[in-house]
């Protein structure tokens, strides 16, 4: 089963490779993350998040699911001595960073509760993987319409941040300057969550955050400097 829609900005790609796949798991999945969408987008006017970050809602009066982004926000502010940081000057709130990784490990065990074992979810270029091996791209950072690398993942997430799609966008929040260090850096964890904030808060640490990723359990790191020199772990997982 394949199917592809575009939620939170992005497409979203769901392949299933299990027989006699029911449509009742994927319904679930896109509905999920339309939920979440609606629910953690700080670019909507009526969203949880935007209301919270606008002090409209006490903290004790937040939902269990915005409670856990902000815990694993705060996690990785404290670990990363405040370089990533879901709250920015002239940002405000915006936990995105924390919540695509999230958002789509929780889908992928929507799939996994409902007895699927092969499938690759794929949001945005950020990857949840099942029942492997999956072969997995690594955009070469310079050139669109090539690959620096090509992993093969069984099961876990994997996630990159980088500057080839959108630019500067992610900021150092020690000092709210864009984070310029890396051009590409490239996560592998068990699960998703870990692949997308690891990413992200190492790229927000610059060089540095490819020895801090690295340094966490279960990661595994390809990270591509301006230049072209490579950084990777001993364990990425490179196809043959």
């Amino acid at each position: 089963m394949r199917r592809v829609e575009h939620v939170m900005g992005f497409p979203v790609s769901l392949r299933v490779d299990d027989p006699d796949v029911p449509d009742g798991p994927a319904d679930a999945v896109f509905a999920w993350l339309r939920e979440v969408d609606r629910r953690f987008s700080p670019f909507r006017e009526d969203s949880e998040v935007s209301r919270y970050g606008r002090g409209e809602l006490p903290a004790g009066a937040l939902s269990a699911d915005l409670a856990e982004v902000l815990a694993l926000g705060e996690e990785f502010r404290r670990a990363t001595g405040g370089a990533f940081d879901v709250r920015l000057p002239g940002r405000g709130l915006d936990p995105c960073a924390v919540v695509k990784g999230w958002s789509v490990q929780r889908a992928a065990e929507l799939l996994t509760g409902a007895g699927l074992r092969r499938f690759c979810l794929n949001a945005g270029g950020d990857v949840a993987v099942s029942g492997g091996p999956w072969r997995v791209g690594v955009r070469h950072p310079g050139h669109a319409d090539r690959l620096c690398a090509v992993l093969e993942v069984s099961d876990g997430g994997v996630a990159t941040s980088a500057r080839y799609e959108r630019g500067d966008h992610i900021l150092d929040g020690r000092t709210g300057l864009p984070a310029t260090g890396l051009d590409s850096l490239t996560v592998v964890a068990p699960t998703l969550t870990e692949a997308d904030a690891v990413a992200t808060a190492a790229f927000a640490l610059g060089e540095e955050g490819v020895a801090w990723a690295a340094a966490r359990e279960g990661c595994e790191v390809f990270a591509v400097l301006p230049g072209g020199r490579v950084l990777r772990t001993p364990g990425v997982p490179v196809a043959a």
